[in-house]
């Protein structure tokens, strides 16, 4: 059969959408399974916290070999290598005994996974020049439909069965994902690269000249550990609001569903209302009304007032993110696309690791309503950068170095 890169697009998404699930579906209750089945009475937040970021830091660590290594084979190998490891990891978790043992088992994660991330490259490498926005754009909303659909079936699936078999549940996911790139994923235009891979080092040299693609980078970096300051604390959070430990895990899933569903309803206003009026203004909006928005979230104290609060802050920050990936996609060269989309990735991962560390530790020495008013406070400020002239990322006729997409 003919490449085609719509079909392989197809594929690709339904696998994203699936390693999507199922770290959906299980991680966010983590907390729980730290509670109910590893025996963590004291200090879970700061556990809470250690254990989200071991996997991100190992990530951040092993990710230029990784780099090297699909220099050499391509990257739907390995796409594979990590679909069969990820999968691997989740049932590590159904298996483990004690919470040194997770650790372990989530630093495995962090070294040997990257399904996504490899997704992402194949689309940004093996689509026409003209659809690479279109194309990012739709596999991304792999991720949200996941993070809407994700935590709605894991809190059930978790207060049916349980946290630990939960895992299982996530790890035959992970699994599907593997056979289908295996089996339907092409990689037809990979040719071994002869010549010297590039350094972190010297693609950030190269970043260093564009100064909208370098804007982008510290927002995504700051953005990112801001919202993971919270996220390994709203289901401990939904708790302290009076849930009962037997449904704990369902409501911090509907919680976590109404971010997802209000960033469905909202992406594709702000796709358009951004092609208009401008992606910097779009910007401006999602961190502004997202910022507020956690701020707000101190003053209520009942599980309904603060899930309807999380679902209006969804609705913002939903700007945020397809925002930032269209500075990438429209303002970068071709032919440094890919090394650009690789540097947002170690940006995202570092606010991943750094959010959960600062958030556990913070809720143990202030609390979580302060971490909230932490987290509104930094994106605020990161709203508020951008309209000072030094710091904005405005496009300019000779700022651009690639043509405009029409889809993101």
């Amino acid at each position: 059969m003919a490449y085609s890169w719509k079909r392989n697009l197809f594929f690709l998404w339904i696998g994203t959408f699936l390693v999507s699930m199922a770290y959906s579906v299980s991680i966010p209750f983590m907390s729980i399974y730290l509670q109910e089945d590893l025996g963590v009475t004291d200090h879970l937040e700061a556990w809470t916290g250690i254990i989200f970021s071991a996997t991100f830091l190992a990530s951040s660590l092993i990710a230029p070999f990784w780099g090297s290594i699909a220099d050499k084979y391509g990257r739907k190998p390995m796409m594979l290598r990590a679909g069969i490891c990820l999968s691997l990891a989740y049932f590590l978790y159904f298996v483990v005994q004690n919470p040194y043992e997770l650790i372990a088992a989530r630093i495995l994660e962090g070294l040997l996974a990257g399904y996504i991330p490899s997704a992402i490259a194949l689309v940004a490498t093996n689509t026409p020049d003209k659809h690479v926005g279109y194309a990012l754009g739709i596999i991304s909303t792999a991720s949200a439909a996941a993070s809407v659909i994700g935590p709605l079936l894991g809190g059930v699936i978790s207060h049916m069965i349980g946290p630990r078999d939960t895992f299982f549940v996530a790890g035959s996911m992970v699994f599907i994902a593997f056979l289908i790139a295996l089996f339907w994923v092409k990689e037809p235009s990979f040719k071994k690269s002869e010549a010297r891979r590039s350094s972190v080092i010297s693609d950030l040299k190269v970043a260093a000249s564009n100064r909208i693609l370098m804007g982008a980078l510290f927002v995504v970096f700051i953005t990112s550990t801001a919202t993971m300051l919270l996220e390994p604390l709203l289901t401990v959070y939904v708790l302290k609001l009076g849930s009962s430990e037997s449904s704990a895990s369902l409501n911090a899933g509907i919680i976590f569903s109404a971010v997802g569903i209000a960033t469905l309803i909202s992406a594709p206003f702000w796709g358009k209302y951004g092609s208009r009026i401008g992606y910097e203004k779009v910007l401006f909006i999602g961190l502004l009304g997202g910022g507020i928005g956690n701020l707000l979230q101190i003053a209520f104290h009942s599980l309904v007032g603060f899930g309807s609060l999380r679902f209006v802050y969804g609705l913002f920050f939903a700007a945020v993110f397809p925002a930032l990936n269209a500075f990438i996609a429209q303002h970068t060269d071709p032919a440094f696309r890919s090394r650009a989309f690789g540097l947002n990735q170690s940006a995202n991962q570092l606010g991943l690791l750094v959010g959960p560390l600062a958030g556990g530790f913070l809720a143990t020495q202030l609390s979580i309503p302060v971490v909230f008013a932490i987290t509104g406070s930094l994106l605020l400020f990161v709203a508020l950068m951008l309209k000072m002239p030094k710091f904005s990322m405005r496009t300019s006729a000779s700022a651009s170095t690639a043509k405009e997409t029409s889809h993101l």
